[in-house]
């Protein structure tokens, strides 16, 4: 039995040296220490031992037991060392190499001159407001005046949920919820998304991005409107902008206009960026027609007001010479760091 224990003994020991992980060292213990290990059942034995055999060899196998234990310990934290010597190894840093640059974004140029016209109507006074972009038959068209068979809606197709919810084509509902709940007088304007069934090309998309404008009180003229809109020109596109105002029709005001502004590239005699008019068109307005005030609740004998509409694309394109809306889309980074 004797010679037993110091087999175990020299075999664990040669075993120990050569663990490569804590779970080997596992089951080495329990190969030896366990209930069924080696080293226990050599103890099981101990009853078929004389009375003199049995202190000497008891002695025995707990000194092989305490030296199992030991190397066991001593192992583990060699194992634990080696294994933080290589993690540190693997994620040393070279503290000599250049860093690597973490390039940043910055705003679109749609919202780069949105935040600037917000902060011009602003100014003004105007609030914003902004409004579903999933809206109502009523009150995308009906309720400013476009009843079912108007054929303005021809130029205004867009996507329909069903015969009564569509994505909206302009953001005028947004004027129309606020004159339902909000008595005179107002001034706001609404910026968002809409959404028109045209095909895409480099002045077209199913999607883009208008703003429009209203003030409702009592004695508003169309000299307010020309006031607030030359203003607003002038702030965009600079001091000595000309704004002109040509008549027009829109089923939700009266009188309407369409307002150009004199080319900033050829200042009026005409080139290719103004396809030679002199002219570039970047908004519609009018006062707002009697009808759409009484739909709202608002008394025409008593208050008028004025509403103006603009494409932000179209302001965009015009500000930068860019001559693409698709441009805006695409996501190209070479296009967007120019801004």
């Amino acid at each position: 039995m004797k010679q037993e224990l110091e087999a175990i003994r020299e075999k664990a020991m040669r075993e120990l040296e050569e663990a490569k992980g804590q779970q080997v060292l596992e089951s080495l213990r329990i190969q030896y220490l366990g209930k069924k290990g080696e080293l226990t059942s050599i103890l099981k034995q101990m009853g078929s031992l004389s009375a003199e055999e049995r202190p000497k060899i008891g002695q025995l196998a707990n000194e092989i037991r305490a030296f199992i234990e030991q190397d066991l310990v001593k192992r583990a934290a060699e194992l634990k060392e080696e294994e933080t010597a290589r993690r540190l190894e693997k994620e040393k840093i070279d503290v000599t190499m250049p860093g690597t640059r973490h390039e940043l974004g910055h705003k679109h140029p749609l919202s780069i001159e949105l935040d600037a016209i917000k902060e011009i109507f602003v100014g003004m006074g105007f609030e914003i407001v902004e409004g579903p972009e999933v809206e109502y038959d009523y009150y995308n068209f009906e309720a400013l005046n476009i009843p079912k068979d108007h054929p303005a809606r021809d130029t205004q197709d867009t996507f329909y949920i069903n015969d009564n919810i569509l994505l909206r084509t302009q953001t005028s509902p947004v004027q129309v919820r606020v004159m339902e709940k909000q008595k005179p007088p107002i001034r706001i304007i609404s910026p968002g998304r809409v959404y028109r069934s045209d095909a895409v090309d480099a002045t077209h998309s199913p999607l883009f991005h208008q703003i429009e404008g209203l003030v409702v009180d009592k004695g508003i003229t169309f000299a307010d409107l020309k006031g607030t809109l030359e203003t607003f020109v002038k702030r965009m596109y600079g001091e000595d902008s000309v704004v002109r105002f040509r008549p027009h029709h829109f089923p939700f005001t009266e009188p309407s206009a369409e307002v150009d502004v004199q080319c900033f590239n050829c200042h009026g005699e005409g080139c290719r960026l103004c396809k030679g008019e002199g002219w570039i068109e970047i908004l519609g307005c009018g006062m707002v027609h009697p009808k759409v005030l009484s739909n709202c609740g608002i008394d025409p004998e008593v208050y008028s007001g004025f509403a103006l509409g603009m494409g932000l694309e179209r302001v965009v394109m015009r500000k930068y010479s860019i001559d693409d809306m698709r441009l805006f889309y695409e996501n190209d980074v070479r296009f967007l760091r120019q801004f």
